[in-house]
């Protein structure tokens, strides 16, 4: 799915005035994400209002949102940047592996990466946060129209010339990194945080306890094990333990396990393999671990520019997050 040859480049005439024409497209979304940013806030009193994230219900909300399309693939390991995101998501793409789409805005660290290419799927995942920058290495020749017209203030490497380096002691393509400051200056007429549906707070009763939870894709998994000392879910790939670059092991807050619809998408990569869509419009069963505990629940997002609610499955009362970062895992549902 990595086509070089596919990266925008620098800008033609012909790109200028494209661009200008989603730059009127982008003022009339941003618009009405405003005003429907104002109806979400009203709704819950612990939805991110004055300074606190509605990301992470931590106290910075942060300026932009910026997401990054990061590897995870053995070689991208250990990854830049991860420790600072305010949520992660974990999806699957070609051949059964899984890829990370990372969400910035309380909290920037100097580099992300591996940086890779996005999916069609990032474009439906990403509406909930109105028109957010996506930081992606290079995109299908087919799917750039669709890519190019979505509500996304676009950064790969030909629009961003200044803000990627390559790292020596890695190979080609998985040494290529953003240059996280950089991109959330330039990415102009990106979207603030805004409410996504997550609340925080105290945990709830219920739930049952435990202290390890596996997520499992056709060819990767995910572990995550309680940490008492911590307060924090220590992650593992593929069975070793996940660190960032330069960092400690990485460990969420609150870990979501959203089971969803999965099926082709009309794209597939070089040898054939068909690229996974990931559907995250709709409803359907979640599992939530926060403190120690594993919560039954159940997920709700009935639009894709609306945000996704957690509801507890044996009662529907809003399930509060645990605050701290969010690493949600969209995984295939039986």
């Amino acid at each position: 799915m990595d086509d070089p040859t596919r990266r925008p480049g620098p800008p033609t005439d012909g790109a200028a005035a494209h661009r200008a024409r989603r730059t009127v497209l982008r003022t009339v979304l941003a618009t009405a994400a405003a005003l429907g940013t104002g109806t979400l806030a009203a709704c819950g009193s612990d939805g991110g209002e004055g300074d606190s994230s509605p990301f992470t219900g931590e106290q910075h909300k942060g300026g932009r949102v910026l997401a990054v399309k990061v590897d995870n693939v053995t070689a991208a390991r250990p990854q830049n940047g991860l420790d600072r995101a305010d949520i992660v998501y974990t999806e699957q793409v070609e051949a059964g592996l899984s890829r990370i789409l990372a969400v910035f805005a309380s909290d920037l660290p100097a580099t992300v990466g591996p940086v890779r290419s996005a999916r069609e799927s990032d474009i439906e995942l990403l509406r909930q946060f109105g028109e957010p920058a996506l930081a992606f290495s290079g995109v299908q020749s087919k799917l750039l129209p669709t890519l190019e017209a979505a509500p996304l203030r676009l950064l790969p490497p030909g629009e961003l010339t200044d803000g990627y380096e390559r790292d020596p002691g890695r190979r080609v393509p998985h040494n290529l990194c953003l240059k996280a400051r950089r991109a959330e200056q330039a990415a102009d007429g990106a979207s603030a945080p805004r409410d996504i549906g997550y609340r925080f707070g105290s945990a709830p009763g219920g739930g049952r306890s435990t202290d390890r939870h596996t997520v499992r894709y056709p060819g990767a998994r995910f572990t995550f094990t309680w940490s008492a000392d911590r307060g924090r879910w220590l992650v593992a790939m593929d069975g070793s333990p996940a660190r960032a670059r330069g960092g400690g092991r990485l460990a969420p807050a609150t870990v979501v396990i959203q089971y969803v619809t999965v099926r082709p998408s009309r794209f597939h990569d070089s040898s054939g393999s068909v690229t996974p869509y990931t559907e995250t419009v709709g409803s359907g069963d979640a599992l939530v671990l926060r403190d120690g505990t594993a919560y039954e629940a159940h997920w709700s997002r009935p639009s894709a520019s609306g945000g996704t609610a957690f509801t507890l499955a044996d009662g529907g009362d809003r399930l509060p997050f645990a605050r701290g970062q969010v690493w949600v895992a969209l995984v295939k549902k039986s």
